[in-house]
């Protein structure tokens, strides 16, 4: 009877697909077979799967700040960097337990990143890519003087503190591996519930038209804002995990362009841009090609730069998009549809 008086109340909104419940428990066995692997895999095989954890993770947050808030930046390399410097001054200055001091690097780059907004805020379009760029050689520059962090030549983590993280090499790398698995999870998982958020609707509104989102009351600035400090923090705590695998940091390492930021981007247009699983679909063929083309030597770049611009004018919507243009598949259901209540 309500719902002939109140036709709205014959329909609800639904965001699961039949795609999206198979797409999410496959992904959900192969989080439990990863989440296995020490007890079955090598050395090497824990080391690439920590690896794929990490291009993940950063490949996620450059796609939250470009994908969906329309910030395209070519610096995240800055935060990686401050996120391993800060673990290394956290750990051998202060004395941090290393895990913890991981957390706290990027609780203190998501900090730095405020006054490192208010600046590049200011300018649109590719001056804003230039300009999150500029300021990752500032960082690195910066850091380069400082002695008691190694100068240009950079430090290694002391024995003591390597040493509590485990007792020998092999407890140190699972730890170092179950460790890179959660962040890439909760990488994923904050990007998503993010985007099913209020806040997620608007940062859609402002990726297509800033203008018109500030029209409608949203508050485009303090948004874009939230975006960039959370990115930062997550891009951080990656960086610190990063340099902790490495036991070893200096500037020209932490602010690769290239290792932090090209990667990056070539994962997430290769995968699909403003998707969930693009960046998924991207660290794999990534790999993938690194894996073939490696023994090539500098060919290998500019092969992969060649895969991206055909793909680019291809297919700008990335591999994923194009299969779900084609099949309507998604694993992470974002879209919301109106179906009839049975």
């Amino acid at each position: 009877m309500n719902a002939l008086n109140n036709p709205a109340l014959a329909y609800r909104v639904q965001r699961t697909t039949t795609s999206s419940t198979i797409g999410l428990s496959l992904l959900g066995l192969c989080v439990l077979v990863l989440l296995s692997a020490p007890l079955w895999a090598d050395r090497a095989s824990l080391r690439l799967v920590v690896e794929f954890a990490y291009y993940l993770a950063l490949a996620q947050m450059w796609n939250l700040l470009a994908g969906y808030a329309g910030m395209v930046s070519v610096g995240q390399q800055a935060f990686v960097g401050l996120g391993g410097y800060l673990l290394f001054m956290l750990a051998s200055q202060f004395g941090v337990p290393p895990l913890v001091a991981v957390l706290l690097s990027g609780m203190l780059v998501a900090l730095l990143a405020i006054p490192t907004a208010l600046i590049v805020f200011r300018l649109r379009g590719a001056y804003f890519a230039i300009g999150t760029w500029v300021v990752a050689e500032v960082f690195r520059l910066g850091l380069a003087q400082m002695s008691s962090l190694g100068g240009g030549s950079g430090q290694s983590l002391p024995a003591a503190i390597v040493r509590q993280i485990g007792n020998d090499r092999d407890g140190r790398e699972t730890l170092i591996y179950f460790t890179a698995m959660a962040i890439a999870i909760a990488a994923v998982a904050v990007v998503y519930f993010l985007l099913r958020s209020r806040q997620g609707l608007a940062l859609a509104s402002i990726r297509d038209s800033e203008p018109a989102s500030g029209s409608l009351g949203v508050d485009t600035f303090r948004t874009k804002l939230m975006v960039y400090v959370l990115a930062a923090g997550c891009t951080g705590v990656v960086g610190a995990l990063i340099f902790l695998q490495k036991l070893r940091i200096s500037p020209d390492a932490a602010f690769n362009l290239q290792d932090w930021t090209a990667v990056v981007i070539f994962i997430v247009i290769i995968g699909g841009i403003g998707t969930l699983e693009g960046p998924l679909i991207g660290t794999l063929i990534y790999f993938v090609l690194r894996g073939c083309l490696a023994q090539y030597g500098a060919l290998y770049m500019i092969i992969l730069g060649v895969v991206a611009v055909v793909m680019m004018l291809k297919a700008p919507q990335g591999v994923w998009g194009l299969i779900s243009e084609r099949l309507g598949w998604q694993v992470f259901p974002m879209q919301r549809r109106l179906s009839a209540r049975p």
